[in-house]
């Protein structure tokens, strides 16, 4: 959802927004950006999981509110609502847009038209190729940590890896 710095080490967190263990990781993510600030780039890219009727949907209602220009605190603010984003699906979606001052109404449409389904897709076929088969899925430097069974000593092992990357040790 961003374009890539080449001088600094990207996190990319492929997660969706109806997932109870995203929801869980966000203490984490909130933790490793006041860590690092703008030296780690931490990219969330979209894997709609199957059983989770409303993933998709709300994918591209994320990638409406990054171009709108408030992308992550959109994703942070419907994975606080996972469980009510599973009982009302998109009304859900456009509420939440509503209150961060976005355009409900493009958010609507942007979610009739599927103008940003490329985006998902594409994210979601480059997970699969590389490996990822549930959210949270962590990739920094090649290494893939799956956090959809357990997430416990991730984030220090991201902290680990990153603080090689950027000559912290």
């Amino acid at each position: 959802m961003s374009h890539t710095d080449p001088s600094r080490p990207v996190l990319d967190v492929w997660c969706e927004l109806q997932c109870p263990d995203c929801r869980a990781a966000l203490e984490d993510l909130r933790a490793l950006r006041a860590r690092y600030g703008d030296a780690l780039e931490i990219r969330f890219r979209h894997f709609p999981l199957e059983k989770h009727r409303h993933a998709y949907a709300a994918a591209q209602a994320a990638e409406e509110a990054m171009e709108q220009g408030k992308g992550r605190p959109y994703v942070e603010a419907v994975l606080e609502r996972t469980q009510e984003l599973a009982a009302r699906g998109e009304p859900l979606l456009i509420e939440v847009a509503g209150e961060l001052g976005l355009d409900t109404e493009e958010m609507d449409t942007a979610l009739i038209d599927g103008r940003h389904l490329l985006i998902v897709d594409a994210d979601q076929a480059e997970g699969k190729a590389i490996g990822v088969t549930g959210t949270p899925t962590y990739v920094i430097d090649g290494e893939r940590l799956d956090g959809g069974k357990s997430q416990q000593g991730l984030r220090a092992r991201i902290e680990e890896i990153a603080d090689r990357l950027l000559g912290r040790d």
